[in-house]
C-alpha cells in the first residue's frame, strides 16, 4: 500500500461509490492519460497508473493493485510508485513490463530510435521495471471485496492489449480511445486484424460508462459510445483507400511511410517512421490477400 493518498479535487470524476477516474493533463491527451480507481471492501486498485498519477504524488487511496492494460510507457508510468503493490498485466505483455528491454521489443525501434526512446521512456515517463508482475488471461477476475474486475483481452494495439468490466457498469477501454486519430497499429506487436477483431468485440459489451485512457475520458450510454466507435473504426477504412489511390503508380513501403497515412506532415517525433513503415506493411498484406494490389519486382507495389 502507498504511504499516503492524495487529494485529487474536481480531477477525480466519481462514477459509482465504487469506481472513479483520475483524469489525465488536457483530457488525458499522450503523453498522459485517464487513470481508473476501483475501492473494494478488502483490496483497491488502479488500472494505468499515468504520468499525471506520478506528477500529484499518488491515487487519493491507498493501492493494493496495479493493473496494466498493455505495455506501452504512457501506461506504466506510476508502476514505480505503488512500490508494495501487486502488479498485473496480460501475460502477451509482460515482457514490456518486466524490462526496459522488453518494453523496447514491444515496439520494434531501430538503435538509434532505440536509444532516444530509453531515455525519454525513463526520464519523461518514470519507466520502473516490475519483474515481480505476474500475468493474466482473457476472463481473469479481480476479486477485491464486494466489487470485481473482469479483463478482457482485446489485442491489435499490442499483443496483449486489454480492457476491463467492472462491477456498477464501467468499462475501461484503454487505447481503444474513440479519438478521431483512429486506432493505433504502428508497432511490431500490432495486428490490425486483431484490432478489427477486437472493434467488433466491444461492439456488445454493455455499460452505463465506457472509459479511454485518452481524450474522451468518459463516455456516458451505449448510444454514444456505437457513434463514437463506429467513427474511430472507419479510419482504418480511409487510410486503406488513401493508401490504395497512391498505389495507383508502384510504390515501395519506403515511399509510403515518407508519404503518411497516419501522422500529419507536421508531426516531429522520433518513431514516425516505425509507426507508418510497420502500418503500410499490415494494410500492404490486407491488400495482397484481398488482390487488391500487386507485387512490382522485389519492392514495389501496384494497384490492381
Amino acid at each position: 500500500m502507498t504511504a499516503s493518498t492524495i487529494d485529487w479535487g474536481t480531477d477525480e470524476l466519481r462514477l459509482t461509490d465504487r469506481v472513479s477516474v483520475l483524469l489525465g493533463a488536457e483530457r488525458g491527451v499522450y503523453p498522459s492519460g485517464n487513470s481508473v480507481v476501483v475501492r473494494g471492501d478488502g483490496e483497491s486498485m488502479i488500472i494505468d497508473p499515468s504520468v499525471s498519477v506520478v506528477a500529484r504524488g499518488g491515487a487519493p487511496i491507498d493501492i493494493d493493485v496495479v493493473v496494466n492494460s498493455h505495455s506501452h510507457e504512457d501506461h506504466l508510468a506510476g508502476n514505480g510508485l505503488f512500490t508494495e503493490a501487486r502488479v498485473h498485466a496480460h501475460h502477451e505483455d509482460l515482457p514490456g513490463v518486466h524490462s526496459l528491454d522488453g518494453l523496447i521489443e514491444v515496439f520494434g525501434f531501430d538503435e538509434e530510435v532505440a536509444a532516444s526512446q530509453r531515455i525519454s521512456f525513463q526520464e519523461d515517463f518514470h519507466y520502473m521495471a516490475r519483474p515481480d508482475a505476474t500475468g493474466f488471461g482473457d476472463g481473469h477476475v479481480f476479486e477485491l471485496g464486494g466489487v470485481k474486475v473482469e479483463a478482457m483481452h482485446l489485442p491489435g494495439h499490442t499483443r496483449g492489449h486489454s480492457g476491463f468490466h467492472i462491477d456498477g457498469g464501467v468499462v475501461f477501454l484503454s487505447d481503444i480511445d474513440l479519438s478521431g486519430f483512429g486506432p493505433y497499429y504502428g508497432d511490431v506487436w500490432s495486428s490490425l486484424d486483431q484490432f478489427e477483431e477486437s472493434l467488433v468485440k466491444v461492439r456488445d459489451v454493455e455499460a452505463d460508462w465506457y472509459v479511454t485512457f485518452h481524450q474522451k475520458g468518459v463516455i456516458e450510454g451505449r448510444e454514444l459510445f456505437l457513434e463514437m466507435l463506429d467513427k474511430f473504426h472507419s479510419v482504418i477504412a480511409r487510410r486503406h483507400g488513401e493508401m490504395l489511390d497512391f498505389l495507383v503508380e508502384p510504390r515501395t513501403v519506403a515511399e509510403m511511410a515518407e508519404h503518411r497515412f497516419v501522422y500529419r506532415p507536421t508531426v516531429d517525433i522520433p518513431f514516425v517512421h516505425t509507426v507508418e513503415t510497420r502500418t503500410a506493411q499490415l494494410h500492404l498484406e490486407r491488400m495482397l490477400r484481398q488482390g487488391e494490389v500487386e507485387a512490382i519486382g522485389e519492392d514495389r507495389f501496384q494497384r490492381v
